[in-house]
């Protein structure tokens, strides 16, 4: 074994590890001997009244957040061994903040899960990451989470405790209850090398992998956001993005207290309530998906706005149209708009095309590496290690293959490079679908679609949608005497708790699949077929 496939124990989980690396990124500035608790802590004595997040109505300063994060975490602490796994499943609320941050007061992980999901996708996260407690809105968009949890947790064998927020449930704590509990545990030391965060996403086995990240590759990104994107004290993020997304959390939770912005949070979408936003919070960057730049730009237009405020878009996450960026420059003319490139393994391969000169490359590719390196492996595969990456996957068998023997990265994107230094992604050697910026492992979906009565064999894959970047397409072998539609998949998915952002929108008979000598599906094939129709 190499150096770089080494492991070593932090906490309680196992972690890839190669000494030369730390120390590398070590003296580079990228890692460092404090965690966000420690820059909470500074930020509660020196700036106490500054805002760190607006919330609707509610604006938490460093003081209050400082506060309940600690009164929580002595809750947390009085609950559960250091190291153990705390879930939230929130909307964009200022509490998520609370607990991100009393659960890195408590040296605990955090594992944030979408609002989305459901009972199937919840069940599966919570007893993966051994969950030992999960918080959860009472209501949200008319889904009763407290109902769910306690669906979910009756058929665990080791469920976790349930905190509901904003509500209260029979046999649930509360969240204000746990800030009020007055427990006088004593914090544990943190350890910056140690891992803090467990955040899930789909793969082509059809099973989520758990990632794990540390206090210091994710301090590392954030550096690295500062340096690239013309971050200043002051600046304010509208976040609508997920905070169960990476670049949610690290614009709603991180920024704030690592580079002094203001996180402005969005639990729901709505492009006109957008507009108000930034001009009312003088928002100066938001990073979103394709769909989020569209809606924003048709409504500024509208209004005539051209938010003078903003200083950075970062659009990533599916296919970004080149035009777009052309055209979002051209009205926001005094931001800087560009396509961006990670995912959730390696956050922010590129930056993008920092500078305003580089107008071309910011719409044409996909930005420039920034603190990672990337090169391309067989196949035009993009690789890229650097100190933001992964500590590894919750479980280790599932880095059979992610990785080259050079510690690596392994992304299952094609790239190449343009004028030397300018990275484009080209296509996916993995199936991955990316719809409104959420992933869909196709494959997950297919094992439960192959139990419906009427379907014999099934693909599903993603075509282009110039409305959420890519749909799925459920391409049906029917059985003898049936002719399924898109319902009666829906209906299925439903009945097993599927989360319905990963329901096929389309679906098209066939009547035999595409298949290679070895019986495999050649997917490539009904992809170029779809597109061309």
């Amino acid at each position: 074994m190499t150096q770089a496939m080494a492991r070593r124990q932090a906490g309680r989980f196992s972690i890839r590890w190669d000494e030369d690396r730390a120390r590398i990124a070590r003296a580079q500035g990228h890692w460092v001997d404090a965690t966000l608790a420690d820059a909470l802590e500074r930020a509660a004595c020196e700036t106490p009244d500054r805002v760190l997040l607006v919330d609707g109505a509610t604006r938490l300063d460093a003081r209050t957040l400082h506060a309940r994060a600690r009164a929580l975490a002595m809750a947390l602490v009085g609950r559960m061994e250091p190291g153990s796994v705390v879930s939230f499943m929130l909307p964009n609320w200022h509490e998520a903040a609370i607990v991100y941050c009393g659960a890195t007061l408590a040296g605990m992980v955090v594992n944030p899960i979408l609002p989305s999901l459901r009972d199937h996708d919840l069940a599966f996260s919570l007893a993966d990451a051994g969950s030992r407690i999960v918080f959860v809105p009472a209501i949200f968009r008319g889904h009763d989470y407290a109902a769910m949890l306690a669906r979910v947790a009756a058929g665990m064998v080791d469920p976790p405790e349930i905190v509901v927020l904003r509500g209260v449930e029979d046999g649930a704590d509360t969240f204000t209850q746990m800030l009020h509990a007055g427990d006088t545990a004593c914090l544990p030391p943190r350890d910056p090398d140690a891992v803090r965060m467990v955040m899930y996403t789909s793969g082509t086995t059809g099973r989520p992998k758990g990632v794990l990240h540390t206090h210091n590759s994710i301090h590392a990104l954030i550096g690295q956001i500062g340096r690239h994107w013309h971050v200043a004290p002051g600046d304010s993020f509208l976040v609508p993005s997920p905070i169960s997304h990476i670049g949610g959390s690290i614009y709603a939770f991180e920024a704030p207290l690592l580079l002094g912005t203001r996180a402005v949070l969005m639990d729901q979408w709505d492009p006109q309530a957008a507009l108000a936003l930034m001009a009312a919070e003088g928002v100066t960057h938001m990073a979103g998906a394709t769909p989020f730049l569209q809606h924003l730009l048709a409504c500024a237009r509208a209004a005539g706005d051209h938010l003078p405020a903003l200083k950075f878009f970062v659009c990533g996450g599916a296919s970004v149209p080149p035009a777009l960026i052309e055209e979002a420059r051209g009205w926001f003319a005094r931001a800087v708009v560009t396509r961006v490139y990670g995912s959730t393994e390696v956050p922010v391969i590129t930056v993008g095309a920092p500078d305003p000169a580089d107008a071309a490359h910011a719409a044409a590719t996909d930005g420039r590496p920034g603190i990672a390196e990337v090169r391309l492996g067989p196949g035009d595969e993009i690789l890229a290690r650097g100190p933001q990456m992964l500590a590894g996957y919750l479980h280790p068998e599932d880095e059979a293959g992610a990785f080259d023997a050079d510690g690596f990265f392994r992304s299952g994107d094609q790239g190449c490079w343009v004028d030397g230094a300018w990275l484009v992604v080209s296509g996916r050697l993995k199936d991955l679908i990316i719809r409104n910026g959420e992933n869909i492992a196709p494959k997950e979906i297919e094992d439960i679609l192959l139990d419906h009565p009427g379907v014999r064999e099934i693909a599903i894959v993603g075509v282009p949608d110039p409305r959420t970047g890519e749909r799925a397409c459920a391409v049906v072998v029917p059985r003898e005497g049936h002719a399924v539609d898109v319902a009666d998949l829906a209906a299925l998915l439903t009945e097993r708790g599927v989360a319905r952002f990963k329901f096929p929108e389309q679906v098209v008979l066939r009547g035999a699949l595409p298949r290679n000598e070895a019986g495999k599906v050649l997917k490539h094939v009904l992809r170029r077929e779809l597109v061309a129709v």
